[in-house]
């Protein structure tokens, strides 16, 4: 049984700032936003600075997330401090190292660690992170792209991972699919990108709300 208190609802690659206001409204307790210029979901920090902003004056109460992979630690927290982030995801090849420079350079800022899980050896390296996040994401290996793949993780090599810190479900999520993911594995959170999107970064409210609709059938989810 998962407890809506401590549950993570992030929607990632948001572009729009009237679609992370409504996101947001409808439950989503993280809203990511793609800092990787190769990524269709990329936002320049100047436009993420603007959500951001509007956010804030919209009275929304949301963790705002920068989405990085690999790139420059100056680069990183020029782009945390002009947004005002309140967490960094990093889903490159970041060592546990950069972790705690990051998090000496950004006091305040949460740090996220994405695995791209193919084998066991991956989910071992995860726990290699747990000082110094506030919570893992375990998403789909693709050799080429990040995330954003639709692609599903195998839940089954999922079944022992226990790590002694907060973990988000990411990985071909859809609102079809979430409640037998939660029940199945029992995640503290989940991530959804293209699995509620008309195109990427453009979601579809519809299926947003759909997602929504479905956790609040889901024992304990009580908005």
């Amino acid at each position: 049984m998962f407890n809506r208190v401590n549950m993570w609802v992030k929607i990632c690659g948001i572009t729009q700032a009237q679609q992370a206001i409504a996101i947001a409204r409808h439950g989503a307790t993280h809203l990511g936003f793609i800092c990787v210029p190769q990524s269709p979901r990329y936002i320049a920090a100047e436009a993420l600075a603007d959500i951001t902003r509007l956010l804030d004056a919209a009275g929304v109460a949301v963790a705002t997330v920068g989405v990085f992979a690999d790139a420059p630690l100056t680069e990183i927290c020029t782009v945390a401090r002009q947004a005002n982030l309140s967490h960094l995801q990093l889903h490159g090849q970041e060592t546990p190292d950069q972790c705690q420079q990051l998090l000496a350079a950004l006091p305040g800022v949460a740090l996220i660690k994405a695995i791209r899980v193919g084998t066991a050896a991956d989910l071992a390296r995860a726990e290699t992170y747990r000082p110094y996040v506030e919570a893992l994401l375990l998403d789909a290996y693709h050799p080429q792209q990040l995330g954003g793949t639709g692609l599903t993780l195998d839940w089954a090599t999922l079944g022992a991972f226990k790590p002694a810190c907060p973990w988000l479900l990411a990985g071909g999520l859809t609102p079809g699919n979430v409640p037998t993911a939660l029940s199945t594995l029992r995640p503290d959170g989940i991530d959804l990108s293209s699995g509620v999107e008309q195109r990427p970064g453009v979601k579809d409210l519809a299926l947003v709300e759909q997602l929504f609709d479905q956790l609040r059938l889901m024992p304990a989810f009580n908005p």
